[in-house]
């Protein structure tokens, strides 16, 4: 309000909306183009799908659509604007690395994404991140609202601090439900979560492979959405982390 006041705030905040709403109608088409997935062959890996209808049935959900990304990377992910439009995805390397007790639990992990509608609490938070990044640009540009103009550098300080200020909020969240689904994950297995657990330490284990790597941009935009964080972020590189430390998350699924 103090930079663009009323109208400039609800303009950024119907902006962000319309441009979110749109990535979160259309995400799941979207994504598995970006991460080149393909349907899952069932008669090859009837592994996965009897173990997703074994936790969709039991979280009375519909069956998502299965996916297969052919890469060496170890990870998952779902996507899908609803459960009844949701997606799970399995990569070759996760496949490989993981036994059925361990990646049953990651794919518990997926479904409870998909059951807690994670999908639309992201794209709230974006919409409102995206808002205060639209508001701090829009004032810049048009000078503060007539009523009380601010100081200039001050309005430059803004422009930069706002969206990280906004990016931090947004990866909060983004950690937030992590833990949820794990919970969900350590939930479906009976309260133990050891398998879920091991899943983790075993990707984290497998990140030295990974020292020269260097993540496409369709990897590094769609990193929000697998289980585990590939890709290091240390020190104050880890506030825009959308996943928590490994190892708080294996302490809590122990606990």
């Amino acid at each position: 309000y103090f930079l663009g006041g009323q109208s400039g705030a609800l303009m950024a905040l119907a902006i962000a909306s319309v441009m979110n709403f749109g990535m979160y109608w259309f995400s799941g088409s979207m994504v598995l183009r970006m991460q080149g997935a393909v349907p899952l062959d069932e008669q090859k890996y009837p592994q996965i799908r009897q173990m997703v209808q074994q936790i969709t049935a039991a979280d009375s959900l519909p069956m998502p659509k299965l996916y297969y990304v052919d890469t060496p990377i170890p990870n998952a992910f779902a996507t899908g604007r609803n459960p009844s439009n949701a997606v799970v995805a399995v990569t070759a390397g996760i496949m490989e690395l993981l036994d059925d007790k361990e990646l049953y639990g990651v794919l518990a992990h997926e479904v409870g994404h998909v059951k807690n509608y994670d999908m639309l609490v992201s794209t709230m938070a974006a919409s409102i991140g995206g808002a205060i990044s639209y508001l701090a640009q829009m004032a810049f540009f048009m000078g503060g609202s007539d009523e009380d103009s601010p100081n200039p550098i001050a309005m430059i300080a803004m422009l930069f601090l706002a969206p990280i200020a906004a990016g931090m909020i947004q990866m909060a969240v983004s950690r937030t439900r992590e833990f949820g689904a794990d919970d969900h994950g350590k939930a479906i297995m009976g309260g133990d979560g050891r398998p879920l657990a091991s899943a983790l330490q075993r990707l984290e284990d497998f990140k030295p492979n990974m020292q020269n790597y260097q993540p496409s941009p369709a990897e590094q935009s769609t990193n929000h959405l697998m289980f585990a964080n590939m890709f290091n972020m240390q020190g104050f590189a880890s506030l825009f982390s959308t996943h928590p430390a490994t190892k708080a998350r294996v302490e809590r699924l122990l606990k």
